[in-house]
């Protein structure tokens, strides 16, 4: 693969500077977006917790009467993620190995929406965005929710971005209204 191509399945079409909470549905409405797919780990919840926070769950909650909405997780701990979904009563499918295709592509066909009608939402370049490039839907970047910046996790992110810059790919403000600048 060129490194013009695999730069712009890097690119999302937007990067929120917030979490997921701070994805609002107007932005969603004015992309004609139908349906979501989100990740889970990082994205509602950092990775070993088991509740989602107040903000997060009155989110999803708000964001599901708006318009179909999928879990789609890498994770393998299937009672960790069922009880995430039932918590906020959505559907879900797990140990998806994305950037593999095949769980989104369920997921969407389950909603019986074109994929360019469908959001794929999540906190990683390479698994998230790549995955939803790849498939034709509109893909967001949102930070990810971290317990603390030195999790651990951070410095997969950093390495990400940086990647991606080394390959071309410019990371896109939050404002949809410029969507191809880059953020400061």
């Amino acid at each position: 693969m060129a490194k013009g191509a695999l730069a712009r399945l890097l690119q999302p079409n937007l990067v929120l500077q917030g979490t997921i909470e701070h994805l609002h549905p107007a932005v969603l409405h004015e992309q004609q977006l139908r349906g979501m797919i989100l990740d889970v780990d990082n994205t509602l919840l950092p990775t070993w917790n088991t509740d989602l926070s107040p903000a997060v769950r009155a989110w999803l909650l708000d964001i599901k009467v708006q318009m179909q909405v999928w879990l789609v997780s890498n994770n393998l701990n299937h009672r960790r993620i069922e009880r995430i979904a039932q918590e906020v009563d959505l559907p879900f499918l797990m140990g998806a190995g994305k950037p593999s295709r095949r769980k989104i592509c369920q997921a969407v066909h389950a909603m019986n929406l074109p994929f360019a009608e469908v959001a794929m939402v999540g906190d990683r370049l390479f698994t998230d965005i790549l995955a939803g490039n790849r498939l034709g839907m509109f893909t967001i970047l949102v930070n990810p929710i971290l317990v603390n910046r030195l999790d651990g996790k951070s410095w997969v992110r950093n390495l990400e971005f940086w990647l991606a810059h080394q390959l071309g790919a410019p990371i896109l403000t939050d404002d949809p209204r410029q969507p191809h600048s880059e953020v400061p």
